[in-house]
């Protein structure tokens, strides 16, 4: 008997009621959250590693994780945000010259709740009809309790989620060649290989925690200014909208991602919308309306902007997402600000939107020859 077929129960449970028996990985307990799904066939690591995820329980539709083990080098932060673990089966035996562990031992040192053997399939045909919803993994029998669990179930709301990813220390990396240019990174909940793709491209990045006033930034004297991805409904975060809105008025060129990019738009007037299950994957089409190109991105989010919120003498959609159209990026007019809903930087691949950095640097660029003449 494998190690696969020998675990102890454990139990989904759904906000709708729903239960699914599995078989329990990681440590034993319970763990609510917000039940979503990704579509990424690679890449696990890095999403159990993505504070993107901060109060979510995340399922894999890939049926097979955990086949290339896990390493310390393809971590996307210190630690994992994510509430629980759902997969159809994980590898036991796994196999790569760079791992340095299993996926099961990764989850007990992040006290991850685990549960693997039930068809998720299933799971993410619900949570695509019936949107993305709460639900609880544990250990102990739900049945009992039904009731009183779905009661705990329903009422669970992701609350305070840039503050309780966010660093709240000033911390600076650079390569081993003298920095051309300086990059305020925001930690709303930063991946790092945001921070790596500007280290290769000859930036010194200072991180700064997620509340770092625009006073403060001046201080920095920064040549560009990064809005970092992050977890949580992007407008409950008034107090750093506000900020955002003072940055954004220094002039210093920025580019957002993700949540960076959902923050700038509701600092300019826009608004969010909360998506039915979101867009999580490493396959999401994506079409750049100037030059009519569709990209394949690696997306992660729950919330989008409202295109049609946008004043276009404020700035206009840069791109949209081919599959329901909603807003993917956006150019303004009136600040020296691009930001796009993707994750160009994906660890993970793919790689199509990458040089969206380097349009960064050539802004960077552009600013500092200004300044010279």
């Amino acid at each position: 008997m494998s190690l696969l077929e020998r675990g102890d129960k454990a139990y989904l449970l759904l906000a709708d009621g729903t239960i699914f028996e599995g078989l329990h990985f990681g440590v034993k307990g319970t763990a609510l959250g917000e039940v979503v799904f990704t579509t990424g066939m690679t890449a696990y690591q890095e999403t159990l590693t993505d504070p993107s995820y901060y109060g979510q329980l995340v399922t894999q539709t890939f049926p097979l994780i955990g086949n290339y083990g896990v390493n310390q080098a393809d971590s996307e932060s210190a630690q994992s945000y994510i509430g629980g673990y759902i997969v159809r089966e994980w590898c036991d035996a796994p196999s790569n010259f760079r791992m340095e562990g299993n996926i099961d031992e990764f989850l007990k040192e992040q006290n991850i709740v685990g549960i693997y053997n039930i068809d998720t399939r299933k799971l993410t045909r619900i949570i695509r009809e019936v949107g993305v919803m709460n639900g609880m993994i544990t250990t102990e029998d739900p049945f009992s309790k039904k009731e009183e669990l779905l009661e705990q179930i329903r009422a669970y709301e992701i609350k305070n989620a840039i503050v309780s990813v966010t660093g709240t220390e000033i911390r600076t990396y650079c390569g081993d060649e003298t920095p051309k240019y300086k990059v305020a990174l925001y930690d709303f909940g930063y991946k790092r290989n945001i921070r790596n793709e500007l280290v290769k491209r000859g930036c010194e990045v200072v991180v700064v925690p997620a509340q770092t006033t625009a006073k403060e930034l001046r201080e920095i004297a920064p040549d560009g200014i990064m809005l970092s991805n992050g977890p949580g409904d992007p407008s409950e975060n008034q107090e750093i909208i506000q900020n955002v809105r003072e940055i954004a008025a220094l002039g210093i060129p920025i580019f957002g991602i993700c949540l960076g990019h959902q923050l700038l738009a509701l600092s300019q007037g826009c608004v969010t919308e909360k998506l039915k299950y979101g867009h999580r994957g490493a396959n999401q089409p994506v079409i750049d309306l100037a030059s009519h190109r569709t990209y394949v991105t690696s997306q992660n989010h729950g919330y989008a902007v409202v295109g049609e919120s946008l004043d276009p003498e404020i700035g206009e959609v840069s791109h949209i997402n081919a599959n329901d159209q909603t807003c993917e990026g956006i150019r303004y007019k009136k600040i020296n600000a691009f930001t796009v809903q993707f994750h160009p930087e994906a660890h993970g691949g793919p790689l199509d939107t990458v040089y969206l950095f380097d349009e960064f640097i050539s802004v960077m660029e552009k600013e500092k020859g200004a300044l010279c003449h």
